[in-house]
């Protein structure tokens, strides 16, 4: 079924799990990442940056990720990354996406809370779940370099006050980690992700998440992360294969020989991946 941000990140509260949140890159790897999904018996969020939105269109994203997933029988939310233009995100949500992130992190606090806001007003009476972000996450975020000096960690009494007034359906939070990491790993602040989860009442995200240690995903998750993002991982696989299979083979063998591997390898990252946001050594929270 294809399912908006709300939906899923309220399972993932009763199942006391994540929602893994996958970057496409094109459309080759699509169909794979949701059959992973399927398999593992778990939702799915494709995630797609403006530029591949554009590169493949947006109404044709939603309408491939609509047949997917009624053809397989898998929960599946379509998601505008990072996104800053409300021109671009108003266009996504006209086209069907179900789910929008505006990233006012690099306004001041009070211009961050308007704008999303106004986000907020267009896409719920359309039934699209907004995630607004507070705090700066490290590494290179839509071409746009963020040094360590310059990273800004959430502070609690902001997640209140910002999720009160915007009603955001999820809150991205930076507690150390950084987007494009994938040669070494971060520590995440998790006295700091305490600290917000036992004041706010949102589901919490975790962007960069392949710099992510994945012995922290089960105290990550069991503090209130439900969105958790994976892209750079896979994006230096699927080329890594790609660039093997192309390497090796003749000019007028079929295309479809050199990708397939390629969506392989992404498809059983996303299962890996899947199968440690499902926490299953944590118990289910128990609600009355």
């Amino acid at each position: 079924m294809y399912k908006n941000l709300k939906q899923v990140t309220e399972t993932a509260e009763a199942l006391n799990m994540t929602i893994g949140a996958f970057n496409t890159h094109n459309l080759e790897m699509l169909p794979e990442m949701i059959r992973a999904a399927k398999e593992m018996g778990a939702p799915i969020i494709i995630q797609t940056s403006i530029d591949t939105a554009k590169y493949i269109g947006y109404k044709v994203l939603v309408a491939v990720v609509k047949e997917i997933a009624e053809d397989e029988m898998v929960d599946v939310v379509l998601h505008l990354d990072h996104a800053r233009d409300f021109n671009e995100i108003k266009a996504a949500i006209d086209a069907g996406y179900s789910s929008v992130m505006y990233d006012g992190s690099h306004l001041p606090f009070k211009e961050n809370i308007a704008k999303t806001q106004a986000v907020v007003e267009y896409a719920h009476p359309r039934g699209v779940s907004v995630e607004g972000e507070l705090g700066t996450i490290g590494g290179t975020e839509e071409g746009i370099s963020v040094a360590e000096d310059d990273k800004v960690y959430t502070r609690p009494e902001d997640a209140v006050e910002f999720v009160k007034a915007t009603d955001v359906d999820a809150l991205a939070i930076a507690i150390g980690t950084n987007h494009g990491q994938f040669k070494s790993k971060t520590e995440v602040n998790i006295p700091l992700l305490k600290e917000i989860h036992a004041v706010v009442d949102c589901p919490l995200v975790i962007h960069g998440g392949t710099g992510v240690k994945e012995e922290d995903y089960p105290e990550l998750i069991n503090n209130g992360i439900r969105k958790f993002n994976v892209g750079t991982e896979l994006l230096v696989n699927w080329t890594k294969t790609a660039k093997d299979s192309f390497g090796e083979t003749e000019v007028n063998k079929s295309l479809r020989h050199n990708v397939i591997p390629a969506n392989i390898a992404v498809k059983n990252i996303v299962k890996h991946k899947i199968g440690l946001f499902m926490n299953v050594e944590s118990p289910i929270k128990q609600t009355i």
